[in-house]
């Protein structure tokens, strides 16, 4: 029993990693996609680099609330009746963007469309500061009883190192945005989000490095930070120096592992509690007390050991099939183009 529960817990960690590194350069494009694109024409190339896989992406977060509450019931409805208001945001931030990016181009009206970039790029930053911050107090703790209820209010959910993680997954999606709408496109995007890499990189560095120092004073215990600490904060460093260059493809698969390993350390330094209780210790949710059966774990492993493989390939496939680069609108005479190199630069 307790190697299930123990395997669950990796399970949707790597859920919730799969998700913030999958729909965080979605998150990064919805947000960059007006900075990086000067006229409507630019702004379509930008969006349309991850419309292949935007909506599949969203399924990792889908999974990961769903197998919450196979695998831990309790845990599901302590986190997620505490974070309620904030699930209402994080939903209508969600379904803003997604409805964005289906009608913006339906009419061709300006007042149209300026409503709904801004829709997409509002909604692409409040999206992973808002689930950043509840990944965050899952580690800081909320007021939970000993029936395991929350007892706090809406302002509870903003404790300190909560609002720093969330704004650290925030501008790692940024981040992870840019080296991707770079590893993607040509000409004037291409250079524009190469500008933006810069800056952005920078304040990814400051605030992970923050992030890593205060989950070490947060967690408890040595003080020497982890080796998936130690990675995230050398994997930043690289995708904020590769973007000055031409390792397009290196910078993306860094950012990417920034990404991973800084929501991995939230789960590491978080087992075996899955909720921190800030009432009292001893009403902590642990993945002792507050797993399902044993009965439906094995079933639902069956099922994640069958489909979960199947996932990851044609997520590999999808990426194989959509690995040119997009041309934006001609320039100076340039003939019409919409793919570029077949294969993008590493």
């Amino acid at each position: 029993m307790l190697h299930l529960t123990t395997l669950w817990f990796v399970v949707l960690a790597i859920l919730w990693v799969g998700f913030f590194v999958l729909e965080g350069f979605d998150f990064g494009v919805g947000a960059l996609h007006m900075l990086v694109g000067k006229d409507e024409a630019e702004r379509r190339v930008a969006v349309s680099t991850i419309g292949p896989w935007w909506d599949g992406n969203e399924v990792w977060l889908i999974v990961a609330g769903a197998g919450t509450f196979a695998a831990f019931p309790a845990w599901y409805a302590t986190w997620f009746s505490a974070l309620y208001i904030a699930l209402l945001l994080v939903l209508a931030a969600l379904m803003a963007r997604g409805v964005a990016l289906e009608y913006a181009t339906k009419r061709d009206n300006e007042r149209w469309l300026r409503a709904w970039r801004w829709a997409l790029t509002i909604g692409s930053l409040l999206a992973p500061l808002l689930i950043g911050i509840g990944l965050g107090d899952l580690l800081a703790g909320l007021p939970i009883n000993s029936s395991h209820e929350f007892t706090g209010n809406f302002g509870d959910l903003f404790t300190g190192y909560g609002v720093w993680t969330g704004f650290t997954l925030l501008s790692l999606c940024l981040l992870h945005g840019a080296t991707f709408l770079k590893l993607r496109t040509t000409g004037a995007i291409r250079g524009r989000a190469r500008a933006l890499a810069s800056p952005l990189g920078w304040a990814a560095i400051a605030l992970l490095i923050g992030f890593v120092v205060w989950t070490r004073k947060v967690a408890g215990g040595p003080e020497v930070p982890e080796p998936v600490q130690v990675l995230a904060v050398i994997a930043v460093i690289f995708a904020a120096r590769l973007t000055a260059g031409d390792h397009d493809g290196w910078a993306f698969i860094a950012s990417g592992v920034a990404i991973a390993s800084s929501v991995g350390s939230i789960f590491i330094d978080l087992y075996p509690n899955v909720m921190v209780s800030s009432t009292n210790a001893s009403f902590n949710l642990t993945v002792h007390n507050s797993a399902s059966g044993g009965y439906a774990l094995k079933l639902m492993t069956i099922v994640v050991v069958i489909f979960l493989p199947l996932v990851l390939l044609y997520q590999g496939w999808s990426f194989h099939v959509f690995r040119g680069r997009l041309r934006g609108p001609p320039a100076d005479g340039e003939p019409a183009a919409t793919v570029a190199s077949p294969t993008p630069q590493t």
